[in-house]
């Protein structure tokens, strides 16, 4: 029982060191680039399926939204940013782009 309690111990300070020193050096999400301590998303808007136009239309509609109309104008934003990337990335999957 205790060699079992030592692995797991073990294990778990591994586990700890690794992953908060593997954070603590950029602190966006992989496609996020960080722009006067904000993460802002980046990349193409050539969507190559539904889920990646309605994700990243999401994040810019949000975006853009939050600057005109501030929270009310995000929400609104992300819906029609999720929207238009869904028929997007839709459209290029079909055509092939």
């Amino acid at each position: 029982m205790t060699t079992k309690l030592k692995v797991f111990a073990a294990a778990a300070v591994l586990l700890a060191a690794t992953s908060s020193g593997a954070f603590a050096r950029y602190p966006c999400a992989p496609g996020y680039a960080l722009h006067h301590n904000i993460c802002y998303p980046v990349g193409v808007n050539n969507y190559s399926n539904p889920v990646s136009g309605a994700a990243t239309g999401e994040a810019h509609g949000a975006a853009r939204g939050y600057a005109t109309g501030g929270p009310v104008g995000a929400v609104v934003g992300g819906a029609l940013g999720a929207a238009s990337g869904t028929l997007n990335g839709t459209a290029n999957m079909l055509s092939g782009r």
